[in-house]
């Protein structure tokens, strides 16, 4: 019986390592270069990649309405708001207007008047295929050559991204 024990938890080991490696094999991949896409700003009108600011950083950034990392990642950014004067800002959400709006006005009024942001709703589901987040919010930062910089999707305060942004001033 003991060896029975012995070969069960040495075949739950070896399970468990074949799922977490295969886990990240799966895993989707951010974006190396802004994909072609097609969104929509608040009041309808189409937004594509040929609309983003020409010569500037990006930074992208999915969220969710209900996610409270979300949340926080948004209250951080609307208190850094100028830290970001000299890129592009662009709110990515699969959420309706009502609900951003809401959300937006209770975690991120400064980011509704600010010429730099543009919140857009991805109507279309394109979003995380063409960008490859792995989970809300998901951070992208690219050059102003739409390269990717910067992925990350566990810093909820925004710190890496801050550091790089300040770096490039």
């Amino acid at each position: 019986m003991e060896h029975y024990q012995k070969v069960r938890k040495v075949l739950m080991i070896v399970a468990c390592a074949i799922f977490v490696l295969a886990a990240n094999t799966f895993a989707q991949k951010p974006a190396e270069t802004v994909p072609n896409f097609s969104f929509s700003r608040l009041d309808n009108t189409p937004f594509t990649n040929k609309n983003l600011a020409v010569g500037k950083s990006t930074l992208f950034i999915f969220f969710d309405v209900s996610c409270d990392h979300c949340q926080e990642t948004i209250r951080t950014l609307n208190t850094r708001l100028k830290e970001c004067n000299r890129i592009a800002i662009y709110l990515i959400t699969l959420d309706d207007k009502p609900q951003i709006s809401l959300f937006l006005n209770q975690n991120g009024g400064n980011l509704l008047t600010e010429k730099n942001v543009t919140i857009l709703r991805d109507k279309k589901d394109q979003f995380i295929t063409l960008f490859g987040p792995r989970k809300y919010p998901s951070v992208f930062l690219y050059s102003s050559k739409k390269k990717l910089l910067l992925y990350d999707d566990q810093d909820l305060k925004l710190e890496k991204f801050f550091q790089l942004i300040n770096s490039r001033k």
